[in-house]
Formats: C-alpha cells, structure tokens, sequence
C-alpha cells in the first residue's frame, strides 16, 4: 500500500470517527421530535410526566409543543420556552445547575466512598481471617484440671 493509500485510508477513518462523534451534537440543533420533548417535560398541575398525564393543563402544554415544533425549534429552545412559560417544575429532569447539581453528583459521590470503602476493609478482613487461621480457632484458653477432669467423665459417660 502506497503511503498515499495509507493516508488517505486514516483520513477516511478519523473523518468517520469525527462524524460519530458530532453526529449526537448535530442532533440537538436538528428539529425536535414531540414524543422526545413530551418524555422530558412534566404536567405542572398533576405533577405526572407530560406523556401519560390527562388533564386539562397537560393537553395545554402539549398544544404549545407542537406550535413551537411548528415554528421549527430546537429541543433546548423549546425547553427553554416551556420554562419561561410554566416555570421549571415542567422539566422532568432539574437543570444541573445550583442545588438542584446535588441529584446529580451525590449519587455517583456516594457509589465511589462505598467502593474505597470496601477496597480498603476487605483486605483488612481478609488478613485477620488469616491470622486467626494461623492460630487456630480451637485455640482458647486452657482448661482447669478439675474442669478437664470432670469433662472427660461426662464424655466417658455418654452412650
């Protein structure tokens, strides 16, 4: 293969890799889907998700929808738009930004302190495990000789 083949072989290949990549970028500015915008919003007076919700506020909210998608908006905008209008309890997922970043760095803060955790206790079970195997578990102290008298009679005596 000629090095020419051989560079224009990678550029095809790094052109598809980037293509791969900005596709799901090219996707947010290309024109929204209904059902895609109704999965992420919420009904503000029944506090349902906006797909399965039935009242009169949410055929309300799903009639703006799809005047925004008629006027050929992005999905951000028209997020956007539905926040100015109902506020931001419609968005069924809270923008993370201020308090609301919590629900989202918490739960993979707590998943990572769980996993230190148990890297860090396990090994320390592990050699106490050992090093009581290595003194034997049978091992106590030892037995008066009147105790250990008295023990191997009840033994002798058991049928």
């Amino acid at each position: 293969m000629t090095l020419a083949a051989r560079v224009r072989s990678a550029l095809t290949a790094s052109l598809l890799v980037a293509s791969l990549v900005l596709a799901p970028v090219a996707a947010g500015a290309a024109r929204a889907s209904f059902l895609q915008i109704e999965n992420d919003m919420m009904c503000v007076a029944c506090h349902e998700g906006l797909a399965v919700a039935q009242s009169q506020e949410a055929f309300s909210e799903r009639a703006f929808i799809r005047q925004l998608i008629a006027q050929g908006l992005t999905k951000r905008q028209i997020e956007r738009q539905m926040v100015a209008n109902y506020g931001p309890a419609v968005l069924a997922k809270p923008p993370a930004s201020g308090f609301n970043l919590v629900i989202y760095v918490l739960p993979p803060a707590l998943l990572l302190i769980g996993v230190g955790t148990l890297l860090v206790t396990i090994p320390r079970w592990r050699r106490r495990s050992r090093a009581a195997g290595a003194t034997g578990f049978a091992s106590g102290p030892a037995l008066d000789p009147d105790d250990l008298r008295r023990l191997e009679e009840d033994l002798a005596r058991q049928p």
